[in-house]
């Protein structure tokens, strides 16, 4: 009994002494560095993907910073700025599971131009409209279209290489998202060459979204018998986004966008699209309109013949 008691003692005391001990380790170990920026993105998911998503940053952690992290809480999602670089281990995991993430939102609408839209990041971002052009080409794989409608979240500070990266990767994404979705795989010059030049000259003549359908088969329409689109949306690219298209615009431009003197569809996209207009543009209605003509701000009115479009005009 006597040795039992003595085995008891001596394992709690061997008990006790280890969990001392690692206390101590893990205090000592708590101070060294982890090398972290001092702007970091969190992304949402469970402590463990968040957990793996840093090591694919190089920020070197390991297991037990796995279940230091969780003892802390749970990480928070967004961008978190740290204040600092190079954090001890337990100024760096109380951050990151008890700093609030912030941001800032920008929304690109569907029918702007990248160009246009670069220029308004530059301003909102106080970053260079040059730069963002520069790390755009290099990045994205057509010069507009590429960027998808939506509300995107930015933190202040961030440089023009990392806001064109993570703007161009979350687009590809819902692209490809997309076009998995509706055509059940994904070609990237069938999808942005037609079906997302489609949406994009349906985005610019459209007066309202239930008109997009009829639209995208007036564009179909046309190009199956050959004839010219000679729509004003398709000059509306690049700068002119905003311009009225004047007939000295049409004369003059002799740019693949100008579909008066051209018998086919522009190069690749004249705007920024959304969900809706690529429906339209894979999904058309089945109709043989060829022309249209404006009603009023919010509605056109369609026809099958030239005649028929004449008198449109005069109502």
């Amino acid at each position: 009994m006597k040795k039992i008691l003595n085995f008891l003692f001596i394992s709690l005391f061997s008990v006790l002494l280890a969990g001392v001990l690692f206390y101590f380790y893990i205090q000592d170990y708590l101070k060294t560095n982890v090398q972290n920026e001092k702007i970091l993105f969190i992304p949402k998911g469970s402590t463990h993907y968040i957990y793996e998503y840093l090591n694919k940053k190089n920020y070197g952690l390991n297991l037990l910073d796995y279940y230091l992290i969780k003892s802390y809480g749970y990480p928070q999602a967004g961008w978190i700025n740290l204040k600092e670089k190079n954090l001890t281990r337990k100024e760096f995991f109380y951050k990151i599971t008890h700093s609030h993430a912030f941001g800032i939102n920008f929304t690109i609408i569907p029918g702007e131009t990248t160009q246009i839209i670069l220029k308004n990041l530059a301003d909102k971002f106080n970053l260079s409209v040059t730069k963002l052009h520069t790390f755009y080409a290099n990045n994205a794989p057509y010069p507009e279209g590429v960027i998808f409608a939506n509300t995107y979240t930015f933190y202040k500070g961030i440089n023009e290489e990392k806001l064109i990266k993570i703007l161009i990767s979350k687009s590809l994404k819902k692209h490809k998202y997309y076009s998995n979705k509706f055509l059940h795989h994904y070609n990237q010059k069938e999808w942005f060459k037609k079906y997302i030049t489609v949406a994009s000259i349906v985005t610019k003549e459209a007066a309202n979204k239930k008109e997009m359908p009829k639209v995208a088969a007036v564009i179909y329409n046309r190009l199956n018998i050959g004839m010219r689109l000679q729509m004003d949306g398709t000059l509306n690219y690049g700068l002119n986004s905003h311009k009225k298209v004047t007939p000295k615009q049409i004369k003059e431009d002799n740019s693949p966008f100008n579909t008066y003197k051209i018998k086919a569809l522009p190069p690749y996209p004249v705007c920024i699209v959304d969900k809706v207009a690529i429906k339209s543009a894979i999904f058309p209605d089945k109709n043989d309109y060829l022309y249209f003509v404006k009603k009023d701000k919010n509605s056109h009115i369609f026809s099958k013949t030239y005649k028929e479009h004449l008198k449109n005009i005069k109502k």
